[in-house]
């Protein structure tokens, strides 16, 4: 594909999405929404593979699910309450509809089914795309919409959220499903603090989307996209998978990880709110998240591949043009804990 697709097509992807978050009408922020799944199809179609156009397909049919629900449940707001303004969505039925398609969007479950059968037919880089830019501009609507929805079900399906995508990824053997399920699980968190404290649902958005371009970068470096892969780099380069070990106990929130600190205060929070039930769920659910991260580190740096070769360096180095983002994206992935002050004043700031 000649580069100047490739611009065309992150322009178009940064345009649909500065278009949504500067909207307050819901037509131009729905404008925003289908630029941005326009601009992403080329990109997962590139590869002329099966399961890349299989995935593409998929995207497409669920992302025009999504859109098509949201723009009837802004017709709907528009005909009962005489307002297209995001800010003024009151109508209940139009509220839950508009949820219903912000959480197909998102991967939110119980609408999650999607996103790991689609990203397992990705490359890497569309992957982290997908994993972290495509959600930006429907979170931003969730947020404007979230002081008008009502609490349990925004707590139910943070905590859904949370629970099946750690129980979905507990018997994977393909890091991109594992990586599709983290995603669900992490968005959980943030849903479930959005009505209490939206600065600090942004803050972990933030930080997860550090954290997860990390894993992604590390594992493009390393050309893994399965477990028996990821256990044979040991050997090539001990340095990078002590750091993606680091990168997945942070995911998984073991302190003194970046990953910990998200998660201590959104529990904070839960339980200055006194919702001391949902937040006991949610620290189990992510137990057993924890435990599949656990699970991928011990089969990354404890059992050895059998055939591994004890030769540490490749015999031709591979020519990384851009040095710079894989270890700045790790070091904020793992060592972003001594920083928490100066983000909980800005959290504070922007509450």
């Amino acid at each position: 594909m000649p580069a100047i697709l490739y611009f065309m097509f992150y322009a178009s992807l940064g345009l649909g999405t500065s278009l949504t978050f500067l909207s307050s009408h819901w037509l131009t922020a729905w404008m925003g929404l289908e630029l941005t799944t326009l601009a992403i199809l080329p990109l997962m179609a590139q590869h002329h593979h099966p399961r890349a156009s299989e995935a593409t397909t998929k995207y497409l049919l669920v992302q025009a699910s999504a859109t098509g629900l949201l723009l009837f449940a802004t017709i709907l707001n528009g005909w009962m309450e005489m307002s297209w303004s995001i800010n003024e969505m009151k109508n209940p039925y139009a509220l839950t509809l508009a949820m219903s398609a912000l959480a197909l969007k998102l991967g939110l479950a119980p609408f999650h089914l999607w996103l790991p059968e689609v990203m397992q037919g990705l490359d890497l880089l569309t992957g982290l795309i997908l994993s972290t830019w495509q959600k930006l501009a429907p979170f931003a609507l969730l947020m404007q919409i979230s002081q008008a929805m009502p609490p349990a079900l925004l707590t139910i399906l943070g905590l859904s959220s949370a629970t099946l995508a750690a129980w979905g990824g507990l018997n994977q053997t393909q890091l991109r499903k594992i990586m599709a399920y983290s995603s669900t699980a992490h968005l959980g968190w943030s849903v479930i603090i959005i009505q209490f404290s939206p600065g600090l649902a942004l803050m972990a958005l933030g930080i997860y989307i550090l954290m997860t371009m990390a894993a992604f970068l590390t594992m493009k470096d390393m050309s893994s996209t399965k477990i028996s892969t990821f256990s044979t780099s040991w050997s090539k380069s001990p340095e990078k998978m002590v750091a993606m070990i680091l990168i997945l106990l942070s995911l998984g929130g073991l302190p003194p990880m970046t990953g910990f600190t998200i998660k201590w205060l959104i529990l904070e929070e839960l339980t200055k709110q006194d919702m001391y039930t949902p937040a006991t769920l949610i620290v189990m659910a992510a137990l057993i998240s924890l435990y599949f991260y656990a699970r991928l580190s011990y089969f990354t740096i404890i059992s050895l591949f059998p055939g591994t070769s004890n030769i540490k360096t490749y015999w031709r180095q591979k020519n990384i043009k851009d040095k710079l983002i894989l270890p700045i994206a790790t070091t904020a992935a793992i060592f972003l804990l001594p920083l928490m002050p100066l983000t909980l004043a800005l959290t504070y700031f922007y509450n």
